[in-house]
Parts: C-alpha cells; sequence; structure tokens
C-alpha cells in the first residue's frame, strides 16, 4: 500500500481510467463484432446499419482522446473493405 498521499491518489486516478478504457474497450469490440457477425450473416442492409454505428462511435472515441485518430481511420478502413466485399458479391 502506498504511503504517500500523491501516490494514493495515483492509485485511484490508475482505477478510474483502468474502469474507463475497459469500457470503451469492451464498446469497441461489440461494434466491431456486431458487423462482422452481420457481414459473415451475409445481411447487407444490417451490415450497413452497423457499419454506420461503427464508424460513429470510432471517430466519436477518437474525439475523446481514447482511440488515436489513424487507429480509428484503420478499423473503419478494414471494417468498409469488409462491407464493400459483400456489397459486391451480394
Amino acid at each position: 500500500m502506498a504511503n504517500h498521499k500523491s501516490a494514493q491518489k495515483r492509485i485511484r486516478q490508475t482505477e478510474t481510467r483502468t474502469e474507463r478504457n475497459r469500457y470503451y474497450r469492451t464498446r469497441i469490440k461489440n461494434i466491431t463484432k456486431a458487423l462482422r457477425e452481420s457481414i459473415a450473416n451475409k445481411d447487407l442492409p444490417k451490415a450497413q446499419e452497423a457499419f454506420k454505428v461503427a464508424n460513429k462511435e470510432l471517430h466519436k472515441f477518437v474525439s475523446k482522446g481514447i482511440l488515436k485518430k489513424n487507429t480509428a481511420a484503420r478499423k473503419v478502413s478494414r471494417l468498409n473493405a469488409a462491407l464493400k466485399k459483400l456489397a459486391l458479391g451480394a
């Protein structure tokens, strides 16, 4: 256990940030998973809706400082490529 007041504060801050980051990490995984599942099921309208949600949410996380700009762009780009592949194949 920390003895200094500043170290105790850092522990509290770390716990808060860890909890917040866990929420966002899970949210990102669930968003992309929903889109990939609808692509795997070849459900184009559902996939397009899921892509809109994913695009909006990932860029919102950039503005909040959760993700870096290029990370979000890379994720959106890969999801969009998978969606276009489905659209062209359908």
